[in-house]
């Protein structure tokens, strides 16, 4: 299918998709910048809310398991000041057995926490995933003219692996640490205000230099992504179009600029990680360090009698859970700052209304459609290029089981005419009725039932050769959709296949031959047993024998339906019913191919240049 200037675009409107694989492949790998707002977050709230039993239960014993560690370090105190300073075995035995079950307690409230912070997780990104792709699938084709695919599919599946590591891990490590650092700072400041006082001015000196470090080590990690990103890049483009590449014979330049962008992204990952280890080293002498001076001025307090062996074990403990917390977080705080970005681009996603819905009030096709077809003045120019009108003052009427043929220039709008009629988009001017029912008051689902698409090259999916029928219809029976095929012309080479109907044809059917999938998309259409059909260039690909094959496939579906036919090939169109001619997206002949040679005009003059002048 051609738009109105003659470029390739899909039978659902998009873009052809096989230069996009690169740019997908990029998008991917490249990296997703941070976010500090956290707001965008919250739009994972109703996805939660649908689950408020899990979210409950995690919350519980995320406050439970992080009470059980505070208490631990408790029962570690009992064992030192109880324990062995009393030196009996009853007094070590019971604070032991204290210490065991707290340990106990704490097993089983991590264990509880993991299973419903994790399937609370799993359970929100399966809704999102589910919700996301049912939204993707009700966009109309403006959307995708506006935003690529490639970017479409990123946010499918980078973006959502981004929130599925932020609700299944970041998300809980990241409450847990912030509830430990809380509650560990709070039981410090009961345990030892001195202690705690230490620590509060130890504090800025230990993370002052880790911010600032960490910010160089940021901007390193960047880089490093992005050179890696570059390197990804260009490998998809050379392997989207590796048959040109070998055409050339440049495999080994191809090899070499890969190679140099790969070692670029070494480099700058080298970068990367000695700064980080500087940091690691920074950061670590501080750390322990302060820890040092910790326990010496613990120390004197215990050797003055301020303070008890345990007691300052138990601030020990709490110092390096809260240090441990503090690191932790800072860990998956730039996850968090990652997901939030993520889903800030998921919501715009979600977000996106299609400009092609059903109305409030959507009035019911007749049944049986009689498959009346009219374009009345229709005037339609394709997003983005408002100057450049692809139907203008467009009138047409098709009578019901009428076959009628669009010719014309590339350009003309003869694909359009299609679109529009599929409600793929909705024209600015005039009206499209079926049955005398205006498109825009009917629901597009509906009006989509009444026919079946044949395109030049219509796509077809990964299963079987009777999965690929089915797809037109899926309540079809084996023998509705034997029939299909035995009308398509294509039984006999689906018998052939090692397990008949039932014999895997691959991605897009690429074991198929081109006339074989065209003929497995007739039958897809023809188990529609749709009123409507609609014909788009389904045999300009194909050798003089697929051709004649599928033409009378094409000629059995013909019959008895309102079929509209799109050819640049005349000898197609010889036996329609009323062949119209298109130009500058308006009709300017139209008639049997007797009468409209006979009149000179424009569709004589492709026809000498298709026949020669004898047909004129």
């Amino acid at each position: 299918m051609t738009d109105v200037n003659g470029g390739e675009i899909q039978a659902d409107g998009r873009p052809g998709a096989g230069a996009e694989l690169a740019q997908s492949l990029s998008e991917a790998a490249a990296r997703r910048p941070r976010r500090k707002d956290i707001r965008p977050l919250a739009h994972l709230l109703p996805f939660v809310r649908r689950h408020i039993g899990d979210a409950l239960a995690a919350g519980f014993f995320l406050l439970f398991s992080t009470s059980a560690t505070l208490g631990l370090t408790a029962a570690f105190k009992e064992v030192i000041d109880k324990g062995f300073a009393k030196g009996s075995h009853g007094s070590v035995n019971s604070a032991f057995l204290l210490l065991g079950g707290v340990a106990l307690v704490l097993a089983v409230a991590t264990a509880a926490r993991f299973f419903f912070v994790t399937r609370l997780g799993e359970r929100v990104v399966a809704d999102l995933r589910r919700a996301l792709y049912g939204h993707v699938l009700s966009l109309d084709p403006a959307y995708f003219l506006k935003t690529r695919t490639g970017e479409v599919l990123s946010r499918m599946t980078t973006d959502v692996t981004l929130i599925d590591q932020l609700v299944g891990a970041s998300a809980s490590i990241a409450i847990r640490n912030t509830l430990s650092l809380v509650g560990g700072l709070g039981y410090m400041a009961v345990v030892s205000p001195k202690l705690a006082g230490f620590i509060v001015l130890m504090v800025p000196v230990v993370l002052a230099p880790m911010f600032l470090m960490g910010r160089n080590v940021r901007k390193l990690s960047a880089t490093a992504q992005d050179r890696f990103a570059d390197a990804v890049g260009y490998a998809g483009e050379s392997l989207d179009a590796l048959d040109t590449v070998q055409a050339f014979v440049r495999e080994r330049e191809a090899d070499r600029r890969f190679g140099s962008a790969v070692e670029t992204a070494f480099d700058a990952s080298v970068r990367r990680i000695r700064a980080r280890a500087m940091m690691t080293s920074v950061v670590i002498t501080l750390a322990f360090g302060g820890v040092t001076l910790l326990l010496w001025f613990g120390a004197q307090l215990v050797l003055k009698g301020e303070m008890t062996p345990g007691t300052l074990a138990q601030f020990a403990l709490l110092a390096i859970m809260a240090a441990g917390s503090v690191g932790a977080l800072g860990e998956v705080w730039g996850d968090v700052q990652k997901a939030s970005g993520a889903m800030d681009r998921i919501a715009e996603l979600l977000n996106a209304k299609p400009g092609i819905a059903p109305p409030e009030a959507p009035k019911a096709l007749p049944s049986p459609v009689r498959g009346e077809i009219a374009f009345q003045d229709v005037a339609f120019a394709y997003p983005g290029r408002p100057d450049l009108p692809a139907l203008n003052g467009f009138t047409l009427t098709v009578k019901p089981g009428e076959t009628v043929a669009l010719v014309g220039p590339s350009g003309a709008g003869k694909s359009t005419v299609l679109r529009l009629l599929l409600r793929f988009y909705d024209p600015q001017g005039g009206a499209i009725r079926l049955d005398g029912v205006d498109l825009r008051e009917a629901t597009p689902a509906e009006v989509r039932g009444t026919m079946a698409l044949v395109a030049q090259d219509s796509p077809l999916f990964s299963g079987s050769a009777m999965d690929n029928i089915r797809f037109g219809r899926a309540d079809a029976t084996e023998e509705e959709a034997r029939a299909a095929a035995d009308a398509a012309q294509a039984t006999g080479f689906i018998t052939a296949l090692p397990e008949g109907f039932d014999t895997p044809v691959g991605e897009r059917a690429k074991t198929l031959s081109g006339g074989q999938r065209q003929r497995l998309a007739i039958a897809r259409a023809l188990v529609r047993q749709a009123p409507i059909l609609l014909l788009d260039e389904a045999t300009s690909a194909l050798d003089a024998e697929n051709e004649r094959l599928v033409q009378q496939a094409l000629d059995a579906a013909m019959s008895g339906r309102t079929t509209l036919v799109i050819a640049h090939r005349l000898a197609t169109v010889l036996q329609a019913d009323r062949i119209v001619v298109m130009e500058d997206g308006r009709v300017v002949e139209e008639g049997t191919h007797a009468d409209l040679v006979a009149r000179g005009g424009l569709y004589a003059r492709l026809a000498r240049l298709q026949f020669g002048v004898e047909a004129a």
